[in-house]
């Protein structure tokens, strides 16, 4: 059993780590963006062609403000896997679980995508996605329907 456990762990740890991974990969996507965004700024000078000088200004401005929004929703990607601990199950589901169904396997944390631990494939999704919001709370063998699928959880880590 304990060993049973440890694995089970291992499993959870790597799943959170490639999670981590992913936001820390889009934190630097998304700084180096607005870095070159910057130094595009400070080195557009002005020319004789006012009106396309201040349309280039003004394109840049708005992507600034793009990569802005992208950085805190980073941030709040990030938040929200500090919330999870990695050494702690629990049988029913929520923020942190390992779900294996008949159909798919989840780690409710972040919209990840899919990632890989051997094996074994799992969709890394938010509590808040509509398949999160239908697994939050459930336990094993409950039945799931989700997009005329039916499904029953298997195990929940």
């Amino acid at each position: 059993m304990i060993l049973k456990m440890e694995s089970n762990l291992k499993i959870k740890e790597q799943l959170y780590k490639q999670c981590v991974d992913f936001v820390e990969e889009r934190l630097i996507t998304i700084q180096n963006q607005i870095k070159e965004i910057q130094e595009s700024l400070n080195s557009e000078t002005k020319s004789s062609a006012g009106d396309k000088h201040e349309t280039g200004r003004a394109m840049l401005q708005l992507e600034r403000e793009k990569s802005g929004q992208q950085l805190s929703e980073v941030e709040k990607l990030k938040e929200a896997l500090s919330k999870i601990d990695v050494t702690k199950s629990s049988a029913t589901i929520g923020l942190g679980s390992v779900v294996f169904t008949s159909k798919s396997n989840y780690f409710m944390a972040i919209s990840a995508g899919q990632l890989k631990v051997g094996s074994d494939k799992f969709f890394a999704i938010s509590p808040n996605t509509p398949i999160g919001l239908l697994l939050m709370g459930k336990k094993a063998d409950d039945e799931i329907a989700f997009r005329e699928q039916h499904f029953v959880i298997k195990t929940v880590l």
